[in-house]
């Protein structure tokens, strides 16, 4: 069965990706927000992983937390979400997306629906997670970060494989 053909089974494929990345999203921040304390810090492997508890009130990095209230609902969720409204539709109705690139929107737009569930329920983004490797160290992020840096990598692959069949020197 070909995953462009199907339309039926490709959607209900990319709805399941959604769901679980959102899911897995929520149950992570529900399960820190029960049971971390705010700013509290528990080593999961020495100092390199750590959970600490932090609500985020901007974006990636807290960019525009300092934006008025209104500028902020906005910037950061009004525009993001009909952004998302968007890839959902383009994600169900574009019949000639390979199945790498759905599964790549579909991580994207699981997280970004994740963050902004919590911007539109909680006011905030719980973070919760970060590494520390020396030189190389996260900011504070969370299950959808994660998703959609996976949708992300997936992306520079699929781009970078069809580079490589266009280019066979590279």
């Amino acid at each position: 069965m070909n995953f462009k053909s199907n339309r039926l089974v490709r959607n209900i494929a990319i709805v399941v990706v959604l769901i679980a990345n959102i899911g897995c999203d929520q149950i992570s921040k529900s399960v820190v927000r029960e049971n971390v304390g705010f700013y509290q810090t528990i080593h999961v492997i020495q100092d390199y992983v750590t959970i600490t508890y932090v609500e985020n009130t901007g974006a990636f990095l807290s960019i525009g937390s300092a934006l008025p209230e209104s500028i902020k609902i906005f910037v950061l969720s009004v525009i993001p979400l009909i952004a998302l409204l968007f890839g959902i539709i383009y994600l169900l109705t574009k019949k000639n997306l390979t199945w790498l690139s759905a599964l790549a929107l579909s991580f994207a737009i699981g997280g970004g629906i994740g963050n902004i569930y919590d911007r539109l329920v909680h006011g905030s983004v719980t973070d919760f997670m970060h590494i520390n490797f020396g030189l190389f160290q996260t900011g504070i992020f969370n299950m959808a970060d994660v998703s959609i840096m996976t949708g992300m990598f997936i992306f520079l692959y699929q781009s970078y494989s069809r580079q490589k069949s266009r280019f066979p020197g590279l």
